[in-house]
């Protein structure tokens, strides 16, 4: 079997992004998939949650394997340890992914297909390979969406995050037609929503009607504003082995099942 590679993105900071990915990635290891968890976000968040074992900032890790200043570093050479049993992780540590998305924008040839060249070899290993992006559309969120089967994007019912879907699905559309043509786009995952605002509620409304209007998937259930969610993600803990967020975890089980259709059956 080959993995099925998830991307989850947003331009805007502050959705909540990596919690979802590694929550989802938390829900594929609970049902005893192998899972990659791939950080390609500079500022490494989900590195620092996932690492079974603290990395020191010159450790090898993603930037290592996509920059073409280190040529002898593939992508498995650099795999660590997760914090679950059926978890391995591709860190991203100091500020080297920075300095390889720069390199990106200006490389000649096969810029975008940097990293789904560099995940081949690991691609039987695993079920799921998860990759976190970071805020903004720029060649590395480009690499992750060229080497992907899925792309999910996360938001918050805001004025901001609603207007930034426009861009970003656009830029999905583009990716689709002229490099990944197996790309799909699943949905948005609505994060942080606080239903006591009337502010939430117009709009995850206007969100809805954008969706039903432009044929993409608001996915359900929508994830309600909870702290205990980020702090179980800080400490590398799966939403079911806290007892501040355990009844959350199938809510991300539910989705895990809807982004994958079934291919974990």
């Amino acid at each position: 079997m080959t993995a099925l590679t998830l991307t989850l993105t947003n331009q805007k900071g502050g959705t909540g992004k990596t919690n979802c990915a590694v929550q989802l990635a938390a829900a594929a290891v609970r049902i005893g998939r192998r899972v990659l968890f791939v950080d390609a976000d500079p500022q490494g968040s989900g590195t620092a949650a996932l690492a079974s074992e603290g990395l020191d900032e010159d450790a090898p890790g993603l930037a290592n394997a996509l920059s073409n200043q280190d040529p002898e570093t593939t992508l498995p050479d650099v795999i660590v340890p997760g914090v679950w049993a059926g978890l391995d992780l591709v860190p991203t540590t100091g500020g080297g992914l920075g300095i390889v998305r720069d390199e990106l924008v200006v490389a000649p040839l096969a810029r975008e297909r940097r990293l789904r060249d560099a995940l081949a070899p690991v691609l039987e290993r695993y079920d799921l390979i998860v990759i976190d992006t970071g805020p903004s559309l720029d060649q590395l969120t480009i690499n992750a969406l060229v080497a992907s089967d899925v792309a999910v994007a996360v938001s918050v019912a805001d004025y901001f995050s609603s207007r930034g879907l426009v861009q970003l699905l656009d830029t999905i559309t583009t990716v689709q037609q002229h490099y990944a043509p197996q790309l799909t786009f699943a949905g948005v995952i609505v994060n942080r929503y606080d239903a006591r605002t009337k502010q939430a509620a117009h709009w995850l409304a206007q969100l809805r009607e954008a969706a039903d209007a432009q044929g993409f998937a608001v996915l359900e259930p929508i994830v309600p504003a909870r702290t205990a969610i980020a702090d179980a993600t800080a400490n590398g803990v799966a939403l079911h082995e806290s007892p501040r967020a355990k009844d959350l975890a199938d809510l991300f089980a539910q989705h895990l099942e809807t982004i994958t259709e079934g291919a974990f059956k």
